[in-house]
């Protein structure tokens, strides 16, 4: 492996196929994310990310259920903590803190976020500007803490156990806090 030194980035070839050490394809798909959020006008830009936020969310839920009852199972039946283990846990994890990104954004742009904050009386508001958003910060931060423990962890049943209890309890508390009248609307 050679590398060299290019302006902020190394510049490494491994077996004749050069590439950008850091280099990485959500950055990309970040940056083209925001550039398409900057020529859309506050209300086009809130739909869209509200759009994407409910489509996102499906999927981060379908992800983090599979991830949950897999691990169940690999704990359950003492199987071992195979790669597709590893990468579905870690899948769940980076989509999670997607949604999570693109929630923040919402967040700021909806009105029923951190304007609403204001109106505490209102229980459909309060849900929507703090109890959805904190629960939802701490849930991830749960599943977070499952993936750095489960790395610490040198058994197959170790493994699976962290990953199940943190990512179980993070699904529980996401379900806890949707938005289910305005969700299934």
């Amino acid at each position: 492996m050679v590398g060299e030194e290019h302006g902020t980035l190394q510049y490494v070839t491994t077996s004749n196929k050069p590439h950008y050490k850091y280099q990485n394809r959500l950055v990309l798909l970040s940056g083209f994310f925001i550039s398409l959020l900057l020529t859309l006008n506050k209300k086009n830009m809130y739909e869209t990310i509200k759009t994407v936020h409910s489509i996102l969310a499906y999927i981060a839920l379908a992800l983090l259920v599979l991830a949950s009852l897999n691990t169940i199972y690999g704990v359950s039946s003492k199987k071992l903590f195979a790669a597709k283990d590893l990468r579905l846990s870690l899948f769940v994890l980076i989509f999670c803190h997607i949604q999570l990104v693109i929630g923040f954004i919402l967040y700021f742009l909806s009105p029923k976020g951190f304007e609403a904050i204001s109106q505490m009386s209102n229980g459909a508001l309060r849900l929507t500007a703090v109890e959805h958003p904190l629960t939802n910060i701490i849930a991830i931060a749960l599943i977070t803490i499952g993936w750095s423990k489960h790395k610490k962890e040198e058994s197959n049943n170790g493994k699976f156990k962290k990953i199940a209890i943190f990512y179980t309890i993070g699904l529980v508390l996401i379900l806890s806090r949707i938005p289910w009248s305005s969700w299934l609307a």
